[in-house]
């Protein structure tokens, strides 16, 4: 019998995130919970992949999820985002790889490798240099921690472009079931097709047809080395909220492409380290309709929605068991992605299934140092720690210090830009 929690209302019949969902290349999701791509920075110094990995992904998996998409895995040795990052350049890793996935798979979840680039979002001392679509600085209060990027040159773009489709190949030879391109947040594919960052006049810029030209290029080219029938998906920001960033009109004109081009599935999220909104920490304009359903893109989504048939995954804010079965019952999203959520309650998944909420909430980190909190650095840096207990066999620590995370980290951080600046020397 089923029977509605005192706390929901919701029973297992009715609770739409139970239902599966059908990706427009045939593959099925087995429900509607997605686990977004949070930081683990569980690979070694140089870069491999670690049997730590497996211990996560395999609690999130048992959880009853159906997709989880890995943090942002890296195609380049030499561009790395932090310390700690897997980087998938040839099948030297090959037999770790298949034993990440299957500690997905085994357990029925769906396993989407995130494919990235950072650019120039790199803090200083990691890699020998870094190279954006053009030498624009960060924020004055910024440079601290960034090195204004050399401009990448042709050569370079289409080297990046072969490596994006070689890593895909190597993922799904590995048993992954689909790969998703980071295109948001202020990484590389971002910076392309923002206006701020990509001041470019040959054809990767000068226009906003220009700049889609490279995201466009490199979802030719994983397609192309996986096949048709491999799901692969895109996390694109719905704007920058940065002055002269990437706007919804962009967004939108580059989602009408990707669904043409026959992408499987559309994550839609905002901001990046310059204007973290999809920390919560910049606000996005909001009906108060919109605002009562949770989640931080939704106004941006419906108005996808009125466009293109493509699954949409909006990721940012849900809260509660209701928003989130308010937001899939107006037919606006598809999917409702949970990150920092299953950072601090890794067996949330199994609750929301059966109709109950999770008693963990998220909360903002703050140090109380306003030049780390205005990045939501500590977004990052904190629940990442949390993820690093899961993976060591223990529970996350959701009252755990922001400042004494933050400090350990900072340590931790210069350490690991030493030491793997040597592994690659």
């Amino acid at each position: 019998m089923n029977r509605p929690t005192q706390r929901t209302g919701i029973d297992t019949q009715s609770n739409l995130l139970s239902q599966p969902l059908h990706l427009p290349n045939g593959s099925v999701l087995r429900n509607r919970l997605a686990k977004a791509a949070m930081s683990e920075t569980l690979g070694s110094y140089d870069n491999r992949p670690t049997e730590k990995l497996i211990p996560l992904y395999r609690r999130w998996a048992t959880s009853g999820i159906g997709l989880l998409i890995t943090g942002n895995i890296m195609i380049d040795r030499r561009a790395l985002g932090e310390p700690g990052n897997v980087a998938i350049e040839d099948e030297r890793d090959l037999p770790l790889l298949q034993q990440w996935a299957r500690a997905a798979t085994d357990q029925g979840a769906a396993i989407w490798a995130q494919l990235n680039h950072p650019g120039k979002q790199s803090p200083k001392g990691l890699n020998a240099e870094n190279i954006a679509p053009s030498a624009i600085p960060f924020r004055p209060d910024m440079t601290a921690f960034f090195d204004t990027p050399r401009e990448a040159t042709s050569a370079e773009i289409e080297d990046i472009i072969r490596r994006f489709g070689g890593s895909a190949v190597i993922c799904k030879k590995a048993g992954f079931t689909g790969v998703q391109l980071h295109a948001a947040h202020g990484y590389l594919v971002n910076q392309f097709l923002s206006p701020h960052h990509n001041q470019r006049t040959d054809k990767w810029g000068g226009t906003a047809e220009k700049r889609r030209r490279f995201v466009l290029a490199v979802y030719e080219e994983i397609r192309k080395n996986v096949g048709p029938d491999f799901p692969v998906g895109i996390k694109l920001n719905s704007a920058d909220f940065q002055r002269g960033g990437f706007t919804e009109e962009e967004s939108v004109e580059t989602i009408l492409e990707l669904a043409d081009a026959g992408i499987d599935l559309i994550e839609i999220s905002g901001g990046t380290y310059e204007a973290p909104a999809m920390s919560g920490l910049v606000e996005e304009p909001q009906k108060a309709s919109t605002a009562s359903r949770e989640a931080y893109f939704l106004v941006f989504a419906e108005r996808v929605r009125g466009l293109v048939a493509t699954p949409l995954m909006v990721t940012g804010g849900f809260r509660t068991l209701a928003g989130m079965n308010t937001a899939l019952n107006s037919g606006v999203l598809d999917i409702v992605g949970l990150a920092r959520l299953l950072a601090i309650d890794p067996d949330a998944p199994a609750l929301l299934l059966r109709g109950q909420d999770s008693q963990q909430r998220v909360r903002p980190i703050k140090t109380g140092i306003k030049a780390v909190d205005r990045m939501g650095l500590m977004e990052v840096v904190w629940y990442t720690q949390q993820l690093k207990r899961i993976a060591h066999g223990g529970d996350p620590h959701s009252n755990a210090s922001a400042l004494g995370t933050f400090l350990k980290s900072f340590v931790q951080s210069g350490w690991g830009n030493y030491r793997s600046r040597r592994m690659r020397a």
